[in-house]
């Protein structure tokens, strides 16, 4: 079974940068599709972002296309979620998971993971 642990919140002013990472013990990363959640106070679960483990392909939803970046360094057996020009929708804690579904027929913010979850890590925004 694989573990993951997600590091590099914190807090950030609006419009600076984090990047957060997901790394994995117990397996290789690369055998997996990644996906990248938050979750704000008071909200439901959301998917953002994942990665494909057949082909490398990343899907992003509508509110973080462009602003955020997802990628894999397989030596480190970490994936990378760069964030930029944060915002006030951003705060959250954000977690990685193994095998979500990351189909392009699928809504990519409503989760269904079928793997491992990390325990997430706290994203603050504020001036």
């Amino acid at each position: 079974q694989v573990q993951l642990v997600e590091s590099g919140g914190g807090l950030v002013q609006p419009g600076g940068s984090l990047r957060l990472s997901c790394t994995a013990s117990g397996s290789t990363l690369d055998l997996y599709t990644i996906g990248w959640f938050r979750q704000a106070p008071g909200k439901a679960r959301e998917g953002i972002s994942c990665i494909s483990s057949s082909d490398g392909a990343t899907r992003y939803v509508d509110s973080v296309k462009g602003r955020f970046t997802m990628w894999r360094d397989n030596a480190k057996n970490t994936v990378y979620l760069q964030m930029r020009s944060l915002n006030a929708e951003d705060p959250a804690v954000y977690y990685c998971a193994t095998d979500p579904i990351c189909d392009s027929g699928h809504s990519l913010s409503t989760p269904v993971v079928f793997g491992s979850w990390g325990q997430g890590t706290q994203v603050t925004v504020s001036s």
